[in-house]
């Protein structure tokens, strides 16, 4: 299965969820401390919209960060998250199909455009498919609404834990040494890591 494969069947999984829940059922809490699912709908809205930036820097050249600021993000999660629970589906439905229709027409070699992430890396942007289905897999878990990691097919978890190991070997130092102790039977537990995603 390809990465794009991947971030289909994580959108499809996304989508599906999200219209499984009634008006009620949205605005009750989500497996994300602090946050209902209506702030993970608004986020995965978001997130799409952001990664469309990158897209089109990849198309254009012309650089179009991810956001203004994590401020900017975080008021615009909360002004979405309240918008009517049928304008919510709506627009993370149509975000998603958007950002797929953008990708489709990027250029083969645009592919291969450096663009920088939220979190300041420079990448590639063939790296922008991946971004896409860790958000939209990951947060189809956070809706706590039936799905969970088992129902993620074994390539995407196995690329999930590979993702969390490096981002939370490159930002703990020191707890780096507790993970690769933990993650090769040395140690029992594993050592306490801030968030990841």
């Amino acid at each position: 299965m390809s990465t794009r494969a991947w971030m289909d069947l994580g959108t499809e999984l996304f989508l599906r969820t999200v219209d499984s829940l009634d008006d009620a059922q949205l605005s009750e809490p989500s497996a994300l401390p602090g946050w209902n699912r209506r702030h993970v709908v608004a986020h995965v809205h978001g997130n799409a919209e952001a990664l469309r930036r990158l897209v089109s820097w990849a198309a254009t050249g012309v650089e179009r960060r991810m956001y203004a600021g994590a401020r900017q993000r975080a008021e615009e999660i909360e002004s979405i998250s309240a918008l009517p629970a049928g304008t919510l589906r709506d627009l993370v439905g149509q975000s998603a199909r958007d950002l797929a229709a953008d990708m489709d027409r990027l250029p083969e070699q645009a592919w291969n455009t450096l663009v920088v992430t939220a979190r300041g890396r420079t990448i590639p942007a063939a790296e922008i498919v991946w971004m896409r289905t860790r958000e939209v897999t990951v947060h189809a878990v956070d809706l706590a609404h039936g799905v969970g990691f088992a129902d993620l097919p074994e390539e995407i978890n196995v690329a999930l834990i590979a993702d969390a190991l490096d981002t939370h070997a490159r930002r703990s130092g020191d707890a780096a040494a507790g993970l690769a102790a933990w993650l090769t039977g040395r140690n029992a537990e594993p050592p306490a890591l801030g968030p990841w995603l």
